[in-house]
């Protein structure tokens, strides 16, 4: 396993390591829940954006070290940028900064895992959510307590993410109720696809398959299942099909065919 170069310090909080094709980005303030603040997001988003442009990485895992995923705001630094003089765009581009994340995670080719273990809130939720699959530990809580605090129903993506994750209704009665969900929910709604007792060697696990598939199937797919919600199906089936000639005439498509064929011409035991 390598540590990745080329990641901005600002914060000392992000860790990024690569192994055998696998990404794996890690928040590592265990001692604050792995709490953000704006320096943390901005290495966030370039670590994600730095390990989406290798090609070497087939697949991302993100995760948070200690007890916590991410319990959201640092409420003792805050998210505010502490460039501008003024505070409204100071507070506003601490909000850009957790928005270039949600945007980095969604926006890189390969697929990004959520290995989530204790509190995913607020923005931890949003950045669980932004991920295309979540793999949760038994004590998980996704929690979105954004009303109660005074502030609007989400942030950093959450409320266009989770209703297209669990649906409208569901996603409206969590976050207008600046309710949670355990680990036992998210699965029931489809938030999480698995509990698992150690999520984040479950999620690598699950990076490494993905990994080892040729990666023009697996990006493309990626962009597929993206774009499926908003797309008209007749619009989608011919992106489909595009995506699916060009995977059929690689390379990669050609040898795995030959080999299943010539599996299927062996001679039969007796």
């Amino acid at each position: 396993m390598s540590v990745a170069s080329g990641i901005s310090r600002r914060s000392e909080a992000v860790r990024v390591e690569i192994d055998s094709g696998v990404g794996v980005v890690t928040l590592t303030r265990p001692d604050r829940l792995n709490a953000l603040t704006h320096a943390l997001l901005r290495d966030l988003r370039d670590a994600v954006t730095g390990i989406g442009a290798r090609a070497d990485v087939g697949a991302v895992v993100l995760a948070g070290q200690g007890r916590a995923f991410c319990a959201g705001l640092d409420l003792a630094e805050g998210l505010a940028d502490p460039s501008p003089a003024d505070p409204v765009e100071s507070m506003h581009s601490g909000m850009r900064a957790g928005a270039a994340v949600t945007a980095a995670i969604r926006d890189i080719p390969q697929p990004v895992i959520a290995a989530v273990q204790g509190y995913a809130v607020g923005a931890g939720f949003a950045f669980a959510a932004a991920a295309d699959v979540r793999i949760v530990s038994p004590d998980a809580k996704f929690s979105a307590p954004f009303l109660r605090l005074g502030m609007t129903a989400g942030d950093f993506g959450l409320s266009w993410l989770l209703p297209r994750l669990i649906g409208h209704g569901r996603a409206a009665s969590l976050i207008y109720a600046a309710g949670r969900l355990d680990a036992g929910q998210a699965l029931e709604y489809g938030l999480a696809s698995a509990i698992e007792a150690d999520p984040l060697a479950a999620a690598r696990q699950l990076a490494a398959e993905i990994a080892a598939y040729p990666s023009y199937g697996v990006q493309a797919t990626k962009r597929l299942l993206d774009s499926a919600a908003e797309s008209p199906l007749a619009a989608h089936l011919e992106a489909e099909a595009r995506a699916q000639t060009i995977g059929a005439l690689s390379d990669a498509a050609r040898e795995a065919f030959a080999t299943a064929l010539a599996a299927t011409k062996k001679p039969a035991k007796p």
